[in-house]
């Protein structure tokens, strides 16, 4: 059975970002590209969607069920077989000779991502010591720091190189693998009562499991936002005369600024508590996804940057409160917040797009802008956090 220690690990907790960052890397080649796979194979804004909606439907469907036999297995199968799978596929795209192959590219990478993230993320818990919220905000920094570098970086190698040289992109990914097969450890497991993912279920979340849907919603409708501002304003600026570089360097802000927010989050959330940032960065992200539509130039770069700084900045604290809820399914909890709900938020994207072809892309990025406002009443409803991780220890009811 895992146990928390009171030193946080440096090593280990760097090597678990190394895995986020390279696997998200990956990962991140495919919503700047959308412009020119739609070209490419004739797309309807709906068929753009369903590009975008298939990763998170597989993380949606997947990672749950990995969180689950990563708490009951101590295998490093699921973190580096998941990122391997994820250094191959995704620069096969580049080559896809039809749209249904580029679907089975997509798919297969996207199932590489669902297997590493629940794994790894259940990991930081046991090596963050005294300091789960920035450990948790470190670790997540490591897939948005690739999502803000990998779509500038894939927009200009592609733009220089074309989309048939793709494949050479699995070297330094296969380079990486080498160092961490080396560096990671096996992870810890637990030992459930129960036996089956329903009983584990029940076991892990007992009488917490409303505030953990509770929470799980907010990231829902959270994810929802980020995922249908990453798809469509890329394919909107395009059409409007940006170059692939200019959209690739806004998703690239847009991301960059959920780092930088992501960790200031997790750093305070330590100390001042999870609500009020919350609710700071939910009423400030609407104005901001909404300036998006309505700037240009050097002001349209800064409103991109600020949208996705205020509403990435949660994105750590959703994982972070259910483990300090859930200790015991640490791996559970994290597939249920950056997985579940991650890939149920894009379900919903080629919704977005069927909206798009009916109205407007703008007409439907202006709708969604308004959802954060909505959030804030979902927040008051959280729970309050009376010790922080500052202290180490299980007991739930210390916590709340």
């Amino acid at each position: 059975m895992s146990s928390r220690s009171a030193k946080l690990n440096v090593r280990v907790i760097f090597a678990l970002t190394l895995i986020h960052f390279t696997g998200d890397f990956y990962n991140s080649f495919v919503t700047p590209l959308l412009p020119v796979f739609a070209e490419r194979f004739a797309l309807t804004l709906t068929e753009v969607g369903l590009i975008g909606g298939l990763s998170r439907f597989l993380a949606f469907i997947i990672q749950p069920n990995v969180g689950y036999l990563a708490d009951r297995y101590r295998t490093r199968f699921f973190i580096l077989g998941g990122l391997l799978l994820g250094i191959v596929c995704t620069p096969l795209t580049g080559i896809a000779p039809s749209f249904l192959i580029l679907l089975m590219f997509v798919a297969l990478g996207s199932t590489g991502s669902a297997m590493f993230h629940p794994s790894v993320a259940g990991m930081v818990y046991p090596y963050a010591g005294a300091r789960l919220g920035l450990s948790m905000s470190i670790f997540n920094m490591g897939g948005t720091l690739a999502f803000a570098l990998g779509p500038v970086f894939i927009a200009w190698y592609v733009s220089r190189w074309g989309l048939g040289a793709m494949p050479v992109m699995m070297l330094p990914g296969f380079v990486a693998m080498v160092y961490l097969y080396l560096i990671v450890p096996l992870p810890d497991v637990e030992r459930f009562e129960s036996s089956g993912f329903v009983a584990s279920f029940k076991e892990t979340f007992g009488e917490i499991w409303k505030w953990i849907a509770l929470i799980w919603l907010i990231m829902v409708f959270r994810s929802f936002v980020a995922h249908v501002y990453r798809t469509f304003v890329p394919v909107l600026f395009v059409k409007e005369g940006y170059s692939l570089i200019a959209v690739g360097a806004m998703i690239s802000l847009f991301t960059l600024a959920g780092t930088l927010s992501g960790l200031l989050a997790g750093y305070l959330s330590d100390r001042i508590g999870f609500k009020k940032i919350f609710y700071t960065t939910y009423l400030l992200s609407a104005p901001a996804l909404l300036a998006i539509l309505f700037t240009s130039g050097p002001w349209l770069y800064l409103m991109v940057f600020l949208a996705g700084f205020f509403i990435m900045a949660t994105l750590p604290l959703g994982v972070t409160m259910g483990q300090e809820l859930a200790p015991k399914g640490r791996s559970m909890v994290a597939s249920l917040m950056m997985g579940f709900a991650f890939g149920f938020g894009g379900t919903m994207t080629p919704v977005a797009g069927a909206l798009a072809d009916a109205f407007s892309i703008r007409s439907v990025l202006a709708g969604v802008a308004l959802i954060p406002l909505l959030l804030v009443g979902l927040v008051y409803f959280l729970p309050e956090f009376r010790e922080r991780a500052l202290r180490v220890g299980d007991d739930r009811a210390d916590r709340i």
